[in-house]
């Protein structure tokens, strides 16, 4: 259960802190509030998560890079509007879907899973949003929108590799995650995708410990207020 809650707990903290990163600097105010809701809602489920784990506020600040179990999707640099909406729309669906399933199990997840599946669920639909508006835009927001979904798409598999206390059926899990995805690309007039879906020499990827620099930077940037004020309280 400990390794399930992390992994889950992490990568929802790390996408919280990305979202966070666009307040004061999303195209528009109505989308900045929307990030931030959606940014919320991440650190809440990674409350939980984390909680049923350890210490939340110990696990969030005071572990090293190497420690957190999340996703490399997930700490992938915003980039454009575009980039962080091609993100978002491929990690949502793909918790939506998990949410769905584990909310049906038996696990200390499932009470979880079953209220978070209808956040996850309003993320997807915001970021599938996105997708067919840029996708089907003009010249310039469909290239932005494609080289995103591009520059992406070999981050994806990660996502469907099975962790420990997570009853789910993940080839089952990658099918649908692909077919959803393909709907809303071919909607959106966009092309899926035909890298292949892995990192080249991630030895596991971050599941395993295995992070990127730019998550490395944004760890400390998130961590610097805690670990310069050891033992606060405010």
């Amino acid at each position: 259960m400990t390794t399930a809650a992390l992994a889950l707990g992490d990568d929802a903290l790390v996408l919280s802190h990305r979202l966070g990163e666009w307040a004061g600097h999303a195209p528009a105010l109505e989308e900045e509030v929307a990030l931030a809701n959606i940014a919320l809602d991440l650190l809440g489920q990674a409350r939980f998560l984390l909680s049923l784990a350890g210490d939340e506020d110990e696990l969030a600040y005071l572990r090293d890079a190497h420690a957190f179990r999340n996703v490399q999707l997930v700490e992938r640099p915003n980039g454009d509007f575009a980039h962080t909406i091609a993100r978002q729309l491929y990690f949502s669906t793909y918790q939506e879907l998990l949410y769905e399933q584990l909310a049906r199990g038996r696990t200390a997840l499932a009470p979880l899973a079953g209220k978070a599946v209808n956040e996850a669920a309003y993320h997807r639909d915001h970021a599938e949003h996105w997708t067919l508006r840029l996708g089907d835009g003009t010249a310039g927001s469909r290239e932005r929108m494609r080289r995103g979904l591009e520059a992406l798409w070999r981050f994806t598999g990660e996502l469907f590799k099975p962790v420990e206390g997570c009853e789910a059926d993940w080839s089952a899990l990658d099918g649908t995650w692909r077919e959803r995805v393909t709907d809303t690309l071919l909607r959106a007039t966009l092309a899926v995708p035909e890298g292949p879906r892995r990192v080249a020499g991630a030895a596991g990827g971050g599941r395993q410990g295995v992070h990127t620099e730019a998550f490395v930077r944004t760890l400390a940037e998130m961590q610097h207020l805690h670990r310069s004020h050891p033992g606060a309280r405010w």
